[in-house]
């Protein structure tokens, strides 16, 4: 039986010729990733078992970006002990104020991870990465730690699920939607601890960000990654970018999978999550005209802060106005996209429509500042999760959607198709 991308990559790293689902390994890494919430706990781990340098200095990066520009004094604290542990070991991938953007989008548009890579972070949604054609997945801090000092980490090695994508999207349908319809079919745990492995015609209908998006949020799903074939998208987004070489894989013909998902591009429409769990979904044409009423709109993260998505927001908000009493916070994912955005003229549609333009923040994703909800408060979101109390207050409500829905919704006051406009 044959290999998955997935477990090529990881038998790669692993010294092996093969390797089976299930089987224990352990890989050598090409990069360790940390922010500013989970790289504290990190150092002193690294620091409790005595250790006094790290494996590469190169290939560790730390990103403050959840509570930044610092919120409070303890927020400082976790940025003062990082900025320090950088300085100390002269790690090149450090990135602070005025250089700092939301970590998923920053990885990528830096070339520091790449196809073919092995990467972990102390951070859930480092599955970002499989949209390069890398195997990376989210930690613990210990494990992160243990990263730093040797440049490996241990893994069962996953088996997966196929999705095969068909045709093209039409209309306002995007990377989100894609993403929030497989989680609604096979829920918060179908792919538990398994690799989403994204395959069909239907991949080379979608862009790099629509990738970035879908792979970000396989963790939703349970999976431990998510993962795109390389092609023409990839190796035109990372030629002069990434700055190691890049390795392609692809499965193997016989590589067995748990089982196939098909997803007809051409069918889905606008979907948006319903609280409080990523699989509570509904398309567009299920929500009535005035039955959710919202209270705030957030458009950014590191699911969906990128150029296209503040492109397909600002689209929307062009010549149109916030409605009265919702808040809408608009937040690039990196501080090149915000400068892109700024020559484009987006920065200018965002806020003559009555919207605030943030700098590069998780902030409000996950509850942490830049937009807190209050008790009974809603809001539309292109973040990637809506647990309850996840913004704010735990009787506050977050949907998921894509950039157009989330602008079109904050147009109306109520969440909307935005072809209705």
């Amino acid at each position: 039986m044959g290999m998955t991308m997935t477990q090529k990559i990881l038998a790669a790293h692993a010294g092996l010729e093969k390797v089976e689902a299930g089987q224990l390994i352990e890989a050598k890494l090409d990069m360790v990733l940390g922010n500013d919430i989970t790289s504290p706990v990190a150092i002193n781990e690294f620091e409790k078992c005595g250790a006094c340098s790290v494996f590469d200095k190169d290939r560790i990066a730390l990103v403050l970006d959840h509570f930044v520009p610092n919120k409070d004094i303890k927020a400082a604290e976790q940025c003062r002990q990082t900025r320090n542990f950088a300085g100390k070991y002269d790690i090149t991938n450090f990135f602070d104020v005025g250089q700092m953007g939301i970590e998923h989008a920053l990885l990528p548009e830096q070339g520091i991870v790449g196809p073919g890579d092995c990467v972990i972070g102390a951070d859930s949604h480092t599955c970002t990465y499989g949209a390069l054609g890398a195997f990376s997945t989210g930690v613990g801090s210990t494990d992160m730690a243990a990263g730093m000092i040797t440049g490996k980490a241990w893994f069962k090695v996953p088996s997966a699920i196929k999705v095969v994508l068909k045709n093209k999207p039409t209309g306002f349908v995007a990377g989100k939607d894609v993403i929030l319809h497989l989680i609604g079919e096979i829920g918060v745990d179908g792919a538990l601890y398994q690799s989403l492995e994204f395959t069909g015609d239907g991949v080379a209908a979608l862009s790099m960000d629509d990738r970035l998006c879908i792979a970000n949020m396989a963790i939703e799903a349970g999976a431990k990654n998510g993962i795109f074939p390389v092609d023409d998208v990839t190796r035109a987004y990372c030629e002069g970018r990434f700055r190691r070489t890049p390795v392609e894989y692809s499965a193997d013909e016989d590589a067995e999978y748990t089982r196939v998902v098909e997803i007809d591009l051409a069918k889905l429409r606008p979907t948006v999550s319903f609280p409080h769990l990523p699989e509570n979904t509904r398309t567009i044409d299920e929500i009535g005209e005035t039955e959710v009423k919202i209270d705030q709109s957030v458009i950014g993260s590191c699911t969906n802060g990128r150029m296209e998505d503040l492109r397909a927001a600002a689209a929307i908000l062009k010549d149109r106005k916030v409605a009265k009493n919702v808040r809408c916070i608009v937040i690039p994912g990196t501080q090149q996209i915000y400068l892109d955005a700024m020559h484009e003229g987006l920065l200018e549609i965002f806020i003559k429509a009555g919207a605030v333009v943030s700098t590069p923040t998780c902030g409000p994703c996950l509850g942490g500042y830049m937009g807190i909800l209050g008790k009974g408060e809603k809001a539309i979101s292109t973040t990637n999760r809506n647990f309850v109390g996840r913004m704010g207050h735990v009787e506050s409500e977050v949907y998921l959607a894509s950039p157009a829905v989330a602008a079109a919704s904050a147009v109306t006051g109520y969440i909307t198709d935005p072809a209705k406009l």
